[in-house]
């Protein structure tokens, strides 16, 4: 059986007679084939073209292979990715069916959240790196399966939470950890949008396009309504986790690295659904705080009502014994204890919050870490088992809003104490046959 690397290198000598076929970038990318780095690409809409993107500006790359279970999405996207890499990937609605390819170096899943953890782990067990959208899970017990799947079966899993990836950030985070502002105490992040009513659906018959008992994979099976899909099923908690993990996974996780901290001993979520008259389960006006030994850590969230902080949609600030850190990914300032600013760095090209395709530089970077530590060994920026707890408590503050009281929790593990009711939460239902295992 001939290796890639022989069938590739005979590939291209047997062509080269038609090399006039194939653009440079095509041609390229074939010659540079023994390093090449083969990508599948699992779940197409929105998100998903920021990998493509990001997966195409790092070098010897290649999408080889993309999946989702909606027929438009899929038919659209492989035909972007055949533009920009110059060849056609394989098409594919059920992602089971390509894990067993020996092509596919890394998956990538921007999938529903109640997919991610599920993909993730069966990835692992193929043998597939897996670069994974945030949250990467939809409850803590799914969050706790992945991190054991990554460790028992040794790939690497990179959260996608790219601003631990972005250039000033990095930076600021080693000035934090030098003293620029003494012993910072207290992270304050937020989040801003104006989202609209997702109105109230009505059950109509699934569309041709659509596999909808796969779209709901691992979820108990619910009947499909006009509102759901493709993005409406992050306000629901059958599917989804919120604003809280869909957003506040990445300045939540600004925070704890800041302040260096794990495990809060308290978690409390206040908030409500307030905007509109709706499906929307979830809150959409949300402040949760985590209480620590020495420090503290609170996100805010307005998923309907435009007004923003310091005129910024999203970011955080640092405080400490002798000033305050503003970063955002637009860049940092530094202030003193009388609020006067003493420095500005401003990033090269910053994203949105509404733009969800967004490609910028740390984005780029996040996906070239992943593949500098699958060829070089270089230290992931969000190994799995590192940032799950941020993940995590997020998803406390989920279930400590639905309790409507305080989390206690053990600081090594995060698990609740004393409070059955919410540690029922800690994990969900799930359809017969697809209980994610390890």
């Amino acid at each position: 059986m001939k290796s890639r690397r022989t069938f590739l290198k005979e590939a291209a000598l047997g062509t080269a007679g038609l090399a006039v076929t194939w653009n440079a970038r095509s041609y390229a990318r074939i010659l540079g084939a023994n390093d090449r780095m083969n990508f599948a690409i699992i779940g197409l809409h929105g998100r998903g073209y920021a990998h493509l993107e990001c997966i195409a500006q790092n070098k010897n790359t290649m999408v080889t292979h993309v999946c989702d279970v909606d027929r438009r999405e899929l038919d659209k996207f492989a035909a972007a990715a055949q533009t920009r890499f110059g060849q056609a990937p394989v098409k594919e609605k059920d992602f089971r069916k390509i894990l067993g390819s020996k092509d596919i170096d890394v998956i990538t899943i921007a999938t529903p959240e109640h997919w991610q953890a599920h993909i993730a782990i069966k990835g692992l067990q193929a043998g597939k790196h897996v670069y994974v959208e945030k949250p990467s899970s939809h409850d803590p017990h799914e969050g706790e399966l992945l991190v054991a799947a990554q460790k028992k079966y040794g790939k690497l899993v990179q959260l996608g939470n790219q601003q631990r990836s972005s250039e000033h950030t990095i930076e600021i985070m080693k000035r934090i950890k030098e003293g620029v502002i003494g012993r910072p105490y207290f992270g304050k992040g937020w989040y801003i949008n104006t989202r609209k009513s997702i109105g109230v659906g009505k059950q109509v018959p699934v569309p041709d396009y659509l596999d909808w008992d796969l779209w709901q994979g691992p979820a108990p099976r619910r009947p499909y309504k006009d509102n759901i899909h493709p993005y409406n099923w992050h306000w629901f908690w059958h599917w989804g986790t919120g604003e809280t993990l869909n957003n506040g996974t990445h300045e939540v996780d600004l925070c704890r690295w800041a302040l260096g901290v794990g495990y809060p001993n308290t978690i409390n979520a206040s908030g409500g659904k307030f905007h509109y008259k709706d499906d929307w389960e979830f809150y959409d006006t949300l402040v949760t705080s985590y209480e620590y030994d020495d420090a503290m850590i609170t996100w805010e969230s307005l998923s309907c009502q435009g007004k923003s902080h310091f005129n910024r949609d999203r970011g955080v600030t640092i405080h400490g014994t002798e000033g305050t850190v503003l970063l955002d990914r637009g860049g940092y300032e530094i202030y003193d204890l009388q609020d006067k600013r003493l420095e500005e760095r401003k990033a090269s090209r910053a994203s949105t919050t509404q733009d969800v395709r967004s490609i910028d530089t740390m984005t780029t970077n996040h996906f070239g870490n992943l593949m500098n530590g699958i060829r070089d060994g270089e230290k992931l920026r969000s190994p799995i088992a590192e940032i799950n707890p941020s993940v995590a408590i997020l998803q406390l503050s989920n279930i400590a809003w639905k309790v409507k009281r305080t989390l206690h929790l053990d600081r090594q593990s995060g698990h609740i104490l004393n409070d059955p009711k919410a540690v029922k939460l800690w994990s969900r239902e799930y359809e017969k046959g697809w209980e994610p295992k390890v």
